[in-house]
């Protein structure tokens, strides 16, 4: 049996979508590590496992849900994929990146991508956000490496402003009206999924990262490639810094992240209201 093609995959995934809810929706959203609250907050929602979805791959990291909810946020139809796949579980990128190629079959001309990171920044806390405005790929690898399929996007898309500059100014004013710390600053997405070492951590520094996580970035050169808007938050659940590293663990992070993820709903609900 031949091997089925990315445009049929991204096909058959939203028309087994469209089967199930009669929605077009705007804003396509994926919930990342410890940060499922913002689900819950979605009205007239429709659940659909994502493993009764064609060609989707299934998360089974700690805190990923693995479901995607059909609904309204924020006065908008949206999209959300509680919980992502990562590259170190075994996934191609073209298989984690599916589900945002879908989002924009079915109708989204806008993505938000939340995630869990490491802080490298000295000034930031734990619990604080971080409001991507550029990112550095460190993965070792690109979702759009292979043939390029022109239905889908252009052969060397353009990443001078990967995070659509609007998102992030309106999410900076949410932050400061709602009293939440929230800074600006550069992502550096890694393939994990060990932490990283204290000479790694000086070394990322020093290349301009802010915080580092093990997703995010390959969704993102995704969703340049599809013509789609994007906005990426972080939350920061642990503190890298070389001279007073200490030990983390999995449930750690998620329990700060969970702090934090009330923080995240209110303003990427607000932002989604007021983001065209």
């Amino acid at each position: 049996m031949s091997e089925v093609d990315l445009y049929t995959k991204i096909q058959e995934a939203a028309a087994a979508i469209q089967e199930r809810v009669n929605i077009a929706p705007e804003v396509g959203i994926v919930l990342g590590t410890g940060l499922g609250n913002l689900a819950s907050k979605i009205e007239s929602a429709t659940e659909i496992p994502v493993a009764e979805i064609p060609h989707f791959p299934n998360p089974k990291v700690v805190s990923h849900g693995g479901n995607l909810i059909l609904g309204q946020l924020g006065g908008k139809n949206v999209v959300a994929l509680e919980g992502r796949c990562h590259f170190y579980e075994g996934h191609t990128l073209e298989a984690i990146t599916l589900p945002i190629r879908v989002f924009k079959s079915l109708g989204c001309d806008k993505v938000v991508l939340s995630n869990a990171c490491g802080g490298l920044n000295p000034l930031h806390e734990k619990g604080d956000l971080l409001i991507i405005d550029d990112h550095i790929n460190f993965m070792g690898a690109n979702p759009l490496i292979g043939p390029n399929d022109d239905r889908l996007g252009p052969r060397f898309p353009d990443m001078c402003a990967p995070y659509d500059p609007k998102g992030i100014h309106l999410a900076e004013k949410i932050a400061l009206e709602e009293g939440i710390r929230a800074h600006r600053g550069v992502y550096l997405a890694l393939p994990g999924p060990c932490l990283e070492t204290r000479a790694e951590y000086r070394m990322l520094k020093t290349w301009g990262a802010d915080v580092v996580g093990m997703s995010t970035v390959p969704e993102v050169i995704v969703a340049v490639h599809e013509g789609l808007k994007a906005f990426g938050v972080s939350c920061i659940t642990d503190l890298c810094l070389p001279d007073n590293l200490q030990p983390v663990s999995v449930e750690e992070i998620i329990e700060v992240a969970q702090g934090a993820d009330p923080k995240i709903s209110r303003i990427v609900t607000r932002l989604i209201e007021a983001w065209d």
